[in-house]
């Protein structure tokens, strides 16, 4: 998810997707320890979007 979708996204979907990438990113890790993936960068991908979203959670609560 770009930042830009992540800024326009409300507090609930934000959370539902960071949850889906989670689980995404676990299921990606666990076919990578298997047999390598043919795209290895997938596991950078996910996880950067997963710190994306992440932050924009904390900034909203911190923000109120």
């Amino acid at each position: 998810m770009k930042q830009s979708q992540v800024k326009e996204s409300s507090t609930a979907e934000l959370q539902e997707e960071l949850g889906k990438s989670r689980k995404e990113y676990s299921d990606l890790k666990m076919a990578h320890a298997m047999s390598p993936l043919e795209n290895p960068l997938q596991l950078r991908k996910v996880r950067r979007s997963i710190a994306r979203m992440a932050t924009e959670l904390t900034k909203r609560e911190l923000n109120g």
